[in-house]
């Protein structure tokens, strides 16, 4: 799953989008996977370490997920569109986190960002909180 992730982000899938990190800062340097898991209380495994896309692994004592930063949101768009749609994620600027929806609330009072859901009866993504 994560290799179809890597190759759906890479360089062919266009560039493009500023970064604003967390606080809002206009062209402030994004968040690395370290920096949010830091944020967290992990020290992050790492799973993928590409150019355009970097994935860790986490378990803290609020439950396991996954980090993972985009180079752009471009890239970001790429991944989102791939990854496993039952699965919930937190999305925040060039960022994405995936566990369960009770995991990623408690995150979310940490990190920030929104929870994207699929809608199991339209199959579309929607937005809480």
């Amino acid at each position: 799953m994560l290799a179809g992730l890597v190759a759906a982000c890479s360089p062919a899938h266009g560039s493009g989008g500023g970064s604003v990190a967390a606080g809002g800062q206009a062209n402030a340097a994004p968040l690395t996977v370290e920096q949010l898991s830091a944020r967290v209380g992990c020290k992050p495994r790492m799973q993928v370490n590409a150019a355009d896309v970097r994935t860790g692994y986490c378990k803290t004592p609020d439950g396991e997920f996954l980090v993972t930063t985009f180079r752009t949101q471009a890239g970001k768009k790429a991944w989102m569109e791939a990854a496993p749609g039952d699965d919930p994620h937190l999305v925040g600027n060039l960022w994405t986190v995936m566990s369960s929806r009770s995991v990623l609330d408690l995150l979310r009072e940490r990190l920030g960002g929104d929870v994207h859901l699929i809608d199991h009866k339209t199959r579309k993504m929607r937005v809480v909180g």
